[in-house]
């Protein structure tokens, strides 16, 4: 049996720990068809927490109901991409009778290697309506799923939650998911014309239960004939801190020990493991979270290290030298980054798992 687990980003693990049900609502109004609740979905969670996974996961049950899918990650110019990939569709579906359902079409962002000539770049709204009407006499719809919406202006955000509000007071059936950090959708959802969306129903990734991933890897470890003691198993469980990425990390990297020392796991190899997962995490997670940050905010990161739990803005301030409003400047950025998050009254704490003993060492 190959490894199943998959620690990279975007990539669906063999078992979604902590996940079950989250996109029920949503899957019911795939059955339901336009107007449904849960075809606006909102999606948000701290750096690793499993956001793209979730929208893979909900372009893996719009496929299945026979939804076309366009899947694209917000960056500059993206809504025009969105334009083009309805075009696309258009032409893949011709001119071919009804049908119940279709096969299925993605667009991801990866797909299109290929740039349409000034004059056949559609106006996506005029292209949006065409294609759901086709899609809708066949008895599907259209399912756009956005990644990573606190990385681009606000403007085509807002301009493709317009268009959508749009497509559905017509009666068309379209899905609209997208993802990002909490801050910035919270910005999105007080910004005019988005309002709409606050009626969307919000998905909001947190840990998962260390008691389910313990069992998650019991599972999985038996299934691939792994031996390893319950208590190294509940210690591995304990070192992804239940966060997706090192549920993923720590189970690819105790798999890989466990092919190695012929399928049994002990106390040395776990360690071992956990490290390496642990290593793995500061360059993929850690290390690109701080890469454009200032001096000053890391800094004030540097100060939080110091406390062995959540920090006041008065023990940053005077670690770092700053006035209150100075540390409140540099504490929203970095909520904003998703870097930290608040935690209780005044205080800070780290959202990004290993961060904490990163800025340490």
């Amino acid at each position: 049996m190959q490894n199943p687990f998959k620690p990279t980003a975007g990539a669906t693990p063999p078992d979604l720990v902590g996940r079950a049900g989250l996109l029920d609502e949503f899957e019911y109004g795939l059955r339901q068809g336009s107007g449904a609740p849960g075809l606006l979905t909102i999606i948000t969670g701290s750096r690793g927490i499993g956001k793209t996974v979730m929208l893979s996961s909900a372009e893996s049950l719009a496929r299945e109901q026979g939804w076309a899918v366009i899947s694209r990650t917000a960056v500059p110019g993206f809504l025009a991409k969105v334009g083009e990939d309805m075009l696309q569709i258009l032409h893949e579906l011709g001119d071919g009778g009804p049908t119940r359902k279709i096969t299925a079409f993605s667009a991801a962002g990866f797909g299109l290697t290929t740039q349409l000539p000034p004059e056949q770049i559609p106006d996506w709204r005029r292209t949006g309506e065409e294609l759901l009407r086709v899609l809708a006499s066949k008895g599907t719809g259209l399912v756009i799923t956005i990644d990573e919406i606190h990385a681009v202006d606000r403007t085509e955000i807002s301009q493709l939650a317009a268009d959508v509000q749009h497509f559905i007071r017509d009666g068309l059936p379209i899905g609209l998911v997208f993802a990002g950090l909490p801050s910035a959708v919270s910005d999105l959802l007080n910004e005019g014309v988005a309002t709409f969306l606050r009626r969307a129903d919000r998905i909001n990734l947190h840990e998962a239960a260390i008691g389910e991933v313990t069992t998650s890897y019991q599972e999985l470890f038996r299934e691939g004939g792994v031996d390893i003691p319950d208590e190294l198993t509940a210690e591995a469980a304990e070192a992804t801190e239940g966060y997706p990425f090192l549920i993923q990390l720590v189970g690819y990297y105790l798999w890989m020990a466990a092919e190695r020392a012929g399928s049994k796991l002990d106390q040395a190899a776990v360690a071992e493991a956990i490290a390496a997962a642990r290593r793995r995490n500061a360059l993929v997670v850690v290390g690109s979270a701080l890469s454009d940050l200032s001096d000053k905010d890391r800094a004030f990161l540097r100060a939080m290290a110091e406390q062995e739990g959540p920090s006041t803005a008065a023990q940053i301030g005077s670690i770092i030298h700053s006035k209150p409003s100075l540390v409140s400047k540099y504490r929203n950025r970095l909520i904003a980054a998703g870097l930290i998050e608040p935690a209780g009254y005044g205080k800070v704490d780290f959202a990004v798992p290993g961060l904490r003993d990163h800025l340490r060492q």
